[in-house]
């Protein structure tokens, strides 16, 4: 086991390269099982959640052959197995994608109740509801969910709640429906986007994605295709927030910046400066913060996968700052870990009050979900002295070589093994 280092107060400055979007390749990998042929997939992030995904579909009979560290070759044509086993789903969220990916293909799915991060109720009831009016029949036995249908049919689907999740579920199990679907109220992310794109890229006849509305005309047959994933934006805003709050100057390039906007109208209110490029995005900060208030909305709105790390900037600001959750439950267990370093924060429910303090102090804390793991690198980059983080493999889920590319940037971060310390400590009583 491994844990996180970081001696603080170094400003960040330099250029840092953004990778693929983890949220799409994540929905894209088990699209590639609607196809029965070879896609390439490029600009792939190397992270524990995509390893994950691609051991799952090898292990149900895929082909993959790495052709570099950011692409990929899928033969889905010897897949025999609609069964994905729980120890396999279980270390990742997106798992549940294969139920409508494998319902497009073999009518038939049988997936294990997915894990990933642990901040509020993630019921699978819109999924379910979105599968059964395209005439499946779904039910969970034994933290089994098992899907099946004689025929996939068309239907208007009208999502009750946003949902990311739901809505690339059932876009997975519509392509290849009879008729058309219509996913009404549907969520609109850039990875939707992108899956869709790349599903059109096999074949499919998609419409809409990026709007509340999305037209799925099915198709018989799809065929592979190459594809390059489009940049992670929630990696892209980390770096932005880790470069405000060290007062640094760094430009972050491989990046959508119309994805990065509200997240850059937050900064510019906080008093960062923020110049866009066609491809990049500059942040230069002093150091010193405005109090805002932020809510979290999907998208356009305010990314709930962004407000740990705003929230360290928050904690430092000059005034009181209000951080409103509207889509998780309970996003807001890293608030105890910023207290231990130092911070003012009151949460009650969906809210949290930051009051800032001048500066945030060094201290033993943990990753409590993967983007809660991000801000306690954020905080530990802006503290005075040192910080040590636990649970680092929520981080590797979604961060590709994160301690390389913030070392490249100045920080002083570097991983350590808890057997060192053990060493130590004998070496010391010895």
């Amino acid at each position: 086991m491994e844990k996180l280092v970081i001696h603080g107060g170094n400003r960040l400055s330099g250029e840092v390269e953004i990778s693929g979007a983890k949220n799409a390749a994540v929905a894209i990998i088990p699209a590639t099982l609607l196809c029965q042929d070879v896609c390439r997939i490029e600009n792939i992030p190397n992270i524990s959640d995509v390893s994950c995904m691609i051991k799952i579909l090898n292990n149900m009979g895929a082909s993959i052959r790495m052709i570099n560290k950011h692409a990929i070759e899928i033969d889905t044509r010897g897949v025999n197995s609609y069964i994905v086993p729980y120890e396999m789903a279980k270390k990742l969220r997106a798992s549940y994608y294969l139920i409508g990916a494998l319902l497009g293909r073999f009518k038939r799915a049988k997936v294990a109740l997915p894990g990933g991060c642990n901040f509020g109720v993630r019921p699978i009831d819109l999924h379910i509801k979105g599968f059964e009016l395209l005439g499946a029949t779904a039910t969970v036995e034994n933290a089994m969910i098992n899907a099946y249908a004689d025929t996939l049919i068309g239907s208007a689907v009208y999502m009750d709640k946003v949902s990311v999740g739901a809505t690339i579920n059932i876009m997975l199990a519509a392509v290849k429906a009879r008729g058309l679907t219509i996913i009404e109220n549907a969520a609109k992310e850039p990875h939707i986007v992108d899956l869709a794109n790349f599903l059109n890229a096999m074949g499919a006849d998609v419409r809409g994605a990026g709007t509340d509305v999305i037209k799925i005309h099915g198709v018989k047959e799809l065929h592979g295709c190459t594809y390059s994933i489009i940049p992670d934006q929630i990696e892209a805003g980390t770096y932005m927030l880790a470069a405000a709050v060290t007062g640094g100057d760094v430009l972050i390039k491989n990046v959508i910046p119309k994805h990065l906007e509200s997240i850059s109208a937050k900064l510019i209110e906080c008093g960062v400066m923020i110049t866009e490029y066609d491809e990049s995005i500059r942040v230069e900060s002093n150091g010193k913060f405005k109090h805002i208030n932020v809510k979290t909305m999907p998208h356009p709105g305010f990314p709930t996968d962004m407000q740990p790390q705003i929230s360290v900037l928050l904690s430092i600001a000059n005034g009181t700052s209000i951080v409103s959750e509207g889509v998780w439950d309970n996003r807001f267990r890293y608030a105890d870990q910023l207290i231990r370093m130092g911070a003012n924060v009151q949460v009650d429910g969906t809210i949290a009050v930051f009051q800032g303090v001048s500066e945030l102090t060094g201290a033993p804390v943990r990753a409590d979900d993967l983007r809660a793991g991000a801000a306690m690198i954020i905080a530990g980059l802006c503290a005075r002295g040192t910080t040590e983080i636990e649970d680092i493999d929520y981080i590797d889920r979604g961060y590709e070589n994160y301690v390389e590319k913030f070392r490249e940037l100045g920080a002083d971060i570097y991983r350590k093994n808890f057997a060192d310390d053990e060493e130590n400590k004998n070496h010391a009583a010895g």
